[in-house]
C-alpha cells in the first residue's frame, strides 16, 4: 500500500465522540504528497525543482448551492401547485422560489426527513392563504375577497400548498446532500494557528438562549475551537405561543416543551441558576441544588450572554401578588386548568347560588396577547366541560377579562382588535376595559369601578426582566433590562452579551425591539454570528429584522392575524375568524421543535374535534389552596 494511499485512509477516520469525517484534511494531505512526489522527480531528472500550486477546483458557496438545489427541488415539486392553480406559469415560479428560500433556510443543520415533511406540509397552510387567496388573485388583477364562499372555490388549492410542501420537505433534504456531494463543502481558508479553545456561557434556556446556542452549534463547526455551555434552571424549552391551549385543556403540558439535552447535542447542559457573575475573573457561579445539597458550581467563561427572561410584574401589590395566578410557565398552565376543574368540583356541590356564581367566576387581569388568548381559552374550557356538572348552572359562568386601555390587543390594529372583543363578547366573555385591578383578597378582586367576588384571578397585565440583574452590577434601564449596544454587546465589558426579553435593544434603525418569541429567536442567531465574528477578529454587526406580522387565538376556531407583506412593510394582510385560526396553528405547528412534539399535538387537536375537554385534575390543590 502506498505512503499516500494509507495517510488518506487515515486521515479519513472519523474523530472519537462522533462527528463528521475530516475529508478537507485527507484531501490536503494527498496534495502535499503528490507535490512532493512530483518535485523529487524532477529533481531526479536533474532539473531544478519548482513550487507545484495544487489545482484548486472552483466550488461554490455553501449558501449558493443550497439557493440553486432548492430551486430545483422546487421546480421539481411545482406540479400540485400548476395543476390546482389557474395561473400555471406563476405557480412554478413560486414554487421555486419558495424552495430556494426552505433550502437555504434550513441551514447546515440535519433535521429528521419526517419532520421536515410534516414541516413543509404546515407551512402549506399559511401559504395557500397568502398564495391562492391573496397573491395569485393579485398577480391576475382580481380584487381580495376573503369570503367564506370565496374561500372554498380554493379548496382544491389548499390541497396543492400541502401536498409541494410535504413533497418539498423529503425532497430538499437528498438534492441538498447530492449536491454537497458533487460540488464540495466549499473552499476552506488556511487553518490559523489556535489559541486555548474558548468558553462561551449562555444564561437562561428560552427561546433567545436555545436559538443562541442552536446558532453557535451551526456556526462553530470545529469543537476545538470553542465549547458551548448553556445554564437554566429549567431542562426543556418551553413553546409559550400555546401556554394557553395548556391551562384550556386542549394540549398535555409535555407537548410544548422539547429537551435542551435533546435539542442540543454539541452544548453542554448544567441544570442550575446563576447566583452571581464575577467580570474581573470571568466566572459565573451556579447556585447549589436546595433539594440535593451540594457546593456552588464556578463556570469560566471567555464570553458570557444573558438571556434570563422575565418575571410577571405586579407593580408593588403585594395582595395581588399573593392571591393571583401567574401565566409564564408550564406549571403555571398546568395550575390554571386544575384550579379551574377544582372550582368546578366545589361548585357541584354548592347550595349558596351567590357562592357557587364565585366559584366560577374566573378574572383574567391584562387584554394584551396573553391575557385574550388565556381569557379564549378559559372561556372554551368552562363551557366545554359544564355537562359534566349538572349542579351547575351555565348562566352561572363569567370570564371576566379586565384592561387598563379603551381596547383589547392595543399590538394589533383596531379593527382587529374590535373584532376580537366582538367574537369574544358573543361567545360570553365579559369586558371591563378602562379598569385597573387595585386589590385582591380571599373571595374578591377589587377594581378601580367596584369589586367582583371570584376565587380566579390570572395575572397578565405585566411582566419585567428578572430582577437578578440588577444585582450583578450591569447598567439597566428603568424597567431593569441591561442597557446593550445594537449588536447586543454590553458597552465597557469584553465578551458579556445579553438578548431576550431582558435585554434593552435598539436595532439599527434604533427601534426598540419588543419582547416576542419572534424576535428573540432571530435575536439569538444574531448574536451567535455576532460572537463567531468576534472570535474571527471581525466586527460585530448591529441588530436589524423586521416583524413578520401577528397572531392571536381568541376562542374555538376563531383567530386574528395581521402579517406583513414582504417586500412592502408598509402594507398587511389582515384575516380573522376560521382562516385565521388554521394559519395560527399551521405556523405553530411547523415550527414545534422535534417531530415527535409535531405529531402529539396534530393527534390532541384531532381528538378535541370528537371529544370532550377531559377534567382529571393531574396535581391536587386541595392541600395548597385554603379556600
Amino acid at each position: 500500500m502506498s505512503p499516500e494511499h494509507s495517510c488518506a485512509n487515515y486521515l479519513r477516520r472519523p474523530r472519537r465522540g462522533g462527528g463528521a469525517p475530516k475529508f478537507e484534511l485527507s484531501i490536503v494531505a494527498t496534495s502535499r504528497l503528490r507535490e512532493s512526489h512530483a518535485a523529487n522527480a524532477i529533481s531526479d531528472r536533474g532539473l531544478s525543482p519548482i513550487s507545484i500550486a495544487p489545482a484548486r477546483r472552483t466550488i461554490l458557496a455553501p449558501l449558493a448551492s443550497r439557493l440553486i438545489s432548492g430551486g430545483i427541488c422546487g421546480a421539481l415539486c411545482s406540479y400540485p401547485l400548476a395543476w390546482t392553480h389557474a395561473l400555471p406559469g406563476a405557480g412554478v415560479l413560486v414554487a421555486v422560489l419558495l424552495g430556494a428560500g426552505f433550502s437555504g433556510g434550513l441551514g447546515g443543520a440535519r433535521r429528521p426527513l419526517a419532520d421536515l415533511v410534516l414541516a413543509g406540509g404546515a407551512l402549506g397552510i399559511p401559504l395557500w392563504l397568502l398564495g391562492s387567496c391573496a397573491g395569485f388573485r393579485a398577480l391576475a388583477g382580481q380584487a381580495q375577497d376573503l369570503s367564506a364562499e370565496a374561500m372554498r372555490l380554493h379548496l382544491p388549492a389548499l390541497l396543492g400548498w400541502i401536498l409541494f410542501g410535504c413533497a418539498l420537505g423529503l425532497v430538499v433534504p437528498w438534492i441538498n446532500r447530492a449536491a454537497a456531494r458533487v460540488m464540495g463543502p466549499g473552499t476552506a481558508p488556511p487553518p490559523a494557528p489556535r489559541d486555548a479553545p474558548k468558553r462561551i456561557v449562555i444564561l437562561g434556556g428560552g427561546f433567545a438562549g436555545m436559538a443562541a446556542a442552536e446558532g453557535l452549534e451551526e456556526g462553530i463547526s470545529d469543537a476545538d475551537l470553542a465549547s458551548v455551555i448553556l445554564v437554566s434552571d429549567q431542562n426543556a424549552l418551553l413553546f409559550t405561543p400555546m401556554l394557553a391551549e395548556v391551562a384550556g385543556g386542549s394540549l398535555e403540558p409535555g407537548h410544548i416543551s422539547a429537551p435542551l439535552r435533546t435539542a442540543l447535542r454539541r452544548t453542554e447542559f448544567v441544570r442550575g441558576r446563576a447566583e452571581s457573575v464575577d467580570f474581573e475573573k470571568r466566572v459565573v457561579r451556579i447556585a447549589p441544588s436546595t433539594q440535593r445539597g451540594g457546593s456552588a458550581l464556578e463556570v469560566p467563561y471567555d464570553h458570557v450572554v444573558f438571556a434570563v427572561g422575565s418575571v410577571s410584574n405586579y407593580f408593588g401589590a403585594a395582595n395581588i401578588q399573593r392571591h393571583a395566578f401567574d401565566f409564564k410557565t408550564l406549571l403555571d398552565a398546568i395550575r390554571i386548568r386544575n384550579h379551574v376543574i377544582e372550582m368546578f368540583e366545589r361548585a357541584d356541590r354548592e347550595g349558596d347560588p351567590n357562592t357557587r356564581q364565585a366559584l366560577v367566576t374566573f378574572v383574567v387581569a391584562g387584554g394584551g396577547f396573553a391575557g385574550v388568548e388565556l381569557a379564549g381559552a378559559l372561556n372554551d374550557f368552562a363551557r366545554g366541560i359544564l355537562a359534566d356538572y349538572p349542579s351547575v348552572p351555565g348562566g352561572d359562568i363569567r370570564i371576566v377579562l379586565v384592561h387598563s386601555r379603551d381596547r383589547i390587543l392595543p399590538e394589533l390594529s383596531d379593527s382587529l382588535g374590535r373584532y376580537a372583543q366582538e367574537r369574544m363578547a358573543a361567545r360570553g366573555v365579559e369586558f371591563r376595559l378602562g379598569t385597573r385591578v387595585l386589590d385582591a383578597r380571599e373571595g374578591a378582586v377589587v377594581l378601580s369601578d367596584g369589586e367582583i367576588p371570584t376565587r380566579t384571578l390570572a395575572w397578565t397585565a405585566g411582566s419585567a426582566p428578572s430582577p437578578w440583574l440588577k444585582s450583578i452590577g450591569l447598567e439597566t434601564d428603568k424597567r431593569g433590562a441591561v442597557v446593550v449596544e445594537g449588536t447586543m454587546a454590553v458597552a465597557g465589558r469584553t465578551g458579556v452579551w445579553a438578548l431576550g426579553d431582558c435585554a434593552a435593544l435598539r436595532d439599527a434603525r434604533e427601534n426598540p425591539c419588543p419582547p416576542t418569541a419572534q424576535f428573540a429567536m432571530r435575536e439569538g442567531k444574531a448574536l451567535a454570528r455576532n460572537i463567531c465574528r468576534t472570535m474571527e477578529g471581525k466586527a460585530p454587526v448591529p441588530f436589524h429584522f423586521e416583524t413578520l406580522g401577528a397572531l392571536c387565538v381568541v376562542g374555538h376556531q376563531t383567530a386574528c392575524a395581521e402579517l406583513t407583506i414582504p417586500f412592502s412593510r408598509q402594507k398587511q394582510l389582515r384575516f380573522s375568524g376560521l382562516l385565521a385560526w388554521m394559519m395560527w396553528r399551521g405556523i405553530y405547528v411547523s415550527k414545534l421543535p422535534g417531530l415527535e412534539r409535531k405529531i402529539r399535538v396534530l393527534v390532541n387537536w384531532t381528538f378535541e374535534l370528537f371529544f370532550p375537554r377531559d377534567i382529571v385534575q393531574t396535581i391536587d390543590l386541595r392541600s395548597e389552596d385554603p379556600s
